[in-house]
């Protein structure tokens, strides 16, 4: 069977799979780049994202820095998804891999909060119950203390904050600019604003780790475009589930790289906040049913 013949909703799902990929080995190289700051990782990672998107724009014609109308979003946007990034690398660099990418996908539960204080969107109760389910499998994954020990976790979870701060805006954007514009719009924001930080912090590098960046910010390219097609094809409503693959493939490549493995807690946790997911997937598909009817 070719791909052209496969259903939308097919064709959503194994993009999504590719982005989840697609970040997982972003993140195994953001690691492997070593103890550089995480302001000189996103830089880098960006850079590449950066070209990616100028290449597209320059084919497609389009314009780089969007309409007039839309440049408060577009800079909101930028600023919490470049806050989101250099959060969510150190916390990479200090959890491990899955721990780490778990936090960060917590977000769509952050964005259902965002959109009922800044969209005006009414919290459905189902959606109450899967952001306290999430929150408690949370806890699970950070294992609160009153220690610096937990202060990365800390940071992971503002890294999914600040990430469903930027995905909201994207909400509002989506139907105004296109997907590759945003990407480009937001790489070249954040490269300017994080560049100031780079000089004052830059730590050399091998060229083992640089060629590291490199390659983290190809997958990410793969991660950020797969999950555009992904949404192209299909709602997130139906597909965002399969995006927890993203957790499957960090743990498996954690172990075969570092050789670690998330302890008990964090496997209970992943449990729960998968179970929310999947509880907000299932209530999604049903309310589809009765519009639909």
């Amino acid at each position: 069977m070719s791909f052209n013949n496969l259903t939308d909703r097919t064709k959503g799902i194994i993009f999504i799979i590719i982005s989840a990929f697609g970040f997982a080995v972003m993140s195994a190289f953001i690691k492997l780049s070593g103890d550089l700051p995480a302001v000189e990782k996103t830089f880098f990672r960006n850079l590449v994202s950066l070209t990616v998107a100028f290449i597209i724009v320059t084919k497609h014609k389009d314009k780089f820095f969007g309409k007039k109308e839309n440049q408060k979003l577009l800079i909101v946007r930028s600023l919490f998804g470049t806050i989101g990034i250099v959060f969510n690398f150190y916390s990479i660099d200090h959890l491990i891999l899955s721990d780490a990418n778990m936090l960060n996908k917590l977000s769509p539960f952050f964005v259902i909060i965002f959109s009922a204080i800044f969209l005006k969107e009414k919290i459905k109760r189902p959606q109450s119950i899967a952001l306290l389910i999430a929150m408690i499998g949370m806890l699970f994954v950070v294992k609160p203390s009153f220690s610096f020990e937990m202060f990365p976790a800390l940071i992971g979870i503002l890294g999914g904050v600040s990430a469903a701060a930027a995905y909201t805006c994207i909400r509002v954007l989506g139907g105004r600019e296109k997907p590759h514009t945003i990407v480009f719009y937001f790489s070249l924001f954040s490269s300017v604003i994080i560049a100031p930080f780079v000089i004052m912090t830059y730590k050399p590098m091998t060229f083992m780790q640089f060629l590291y960046l490199i390659c983290a910010g190809l997958f990410a390219s793969i991660g950020q475009f797969g999950i555009t097609f992904a949404y192209k094809y299909a709602p997130a409503k139906e597909i965002s589930i399969f995006d927890y693959t993203n957790i499957m493939f960090a743990a498996i490549i954690s172990f075969a790289l570092f050789g670690a493995l998330p302890d008990a807690l964090s496997f209970i946790g992943y449990g729960i906040i998968f179970i929310a997911a999947l509880y907000m997937f299932i209530f999604n598909k049903r309310l589809d049913k009765v519009q639909g009817a």
